[in-house]
């Protein structure tokens, strides 16, 4: 079966997720452009994780529908066209960079050399025989990342990628994820750093599980009145306070 070609990477629609008693999500509606940097931004607990995991269908939903690449969210048949990179890095350990990128290259079924472009990407040629446990965290997190680009996924939905990372490395990862947007990949990128919000081509602002707001930064901005982000979600909350 080919691809689809959607306008809408991602669609949600009535998403609602329980915990025990805690409604996380309740009645989510949104979408995420194709071919667009779209940042999820919000402070812990906003419910981010929550939604992302729906989105690649491992979260247990209590109502609605998540709609990924024209595909119910969690479909087999997106498992090669969606990339996801979870906070903690989800890579052995006990294996060098190169041999974890090898053996998720055999189970996605990715191409040959699929390894090697991958490293070149993320930065971590000089690190491919090196054992995943001996490197930094940050450096961790950039072989998860490796481990999602394999295969050339569609859509790529990053949970905090850049926590933990120095300056330089968060704005070469930026500048990756431009690039790949520039190639036709779709990125679904979280953060609770609000000044990330100026590499991103749209803003999905999120608190206590209800997305504020939905718009380009400019909007945001012209909207609050305000100079940066931050203060926007700021006047954004104390005007749904009212």
């Amino acid at each position: 079966m080919g691809n689809e070609v959607v306008a809408t990477a991602v669609d949600v629609a009535g998403l609602t997720v329980r915990r025990g008693l805690h409604t996380v999500l309740d009645g989510l509606d949104l979408q995420v452009p194709a071919g667009q940097v779209v940042g999820l931004l919000g402070p812990s607990g906003a419910g981010k994780t929550t939604l992302m995991r729906a989105i690649v269908g491992v979260q247990e939903v209590h109502g609605g529908q998540v709609t990924v690449l024209g595909r119910p969210a969690g479909d087999p048949e997106l498992r090669r066209r969606v990339g996801y990179v979870t906070q903690a890095p989800s890579v052995y350990a006990d294996l060098t960079v190169a041999e974890n990128l090898r053996y998720f290259a055999t189970i996605l079924r990715a191409p040959s050399g699929d390894t090697g472009r991958v490293l070149e990407q993320v930065d971590l040629v000089r690190y491919a025989r090196t054992r995943v446990g001996d490197l930094s965290g940050g450096e961790r997190s950039r072989v998860s990342l490796a481990v999602a680009l394999l295969g050339g996924p569609e859509l790529l939905v990053l949970d905090e990628p850049t926590v933990g990372l120095d300056p330089v490395l968060r704005r070469d990862l930026w500048d990756l994820f431009g690039r790949l947007r520039d190639d036709g990949t779709s990125l679904l990128v979280s953060s609770h750093v609000m000044d990330e919000a100026s590499r991103c081509d749209r803003l999905l602002l999120m608190r206590d599980g209800t997305v504020v707001a939905d718009a380009t930064e400019a909007e945001l901005l012209a909207r609050t009145g305000t100079d940066d982000v931050e203060h926007a979600f700021l006047a954004l909350v104390e005007e749904d306070a009212r």
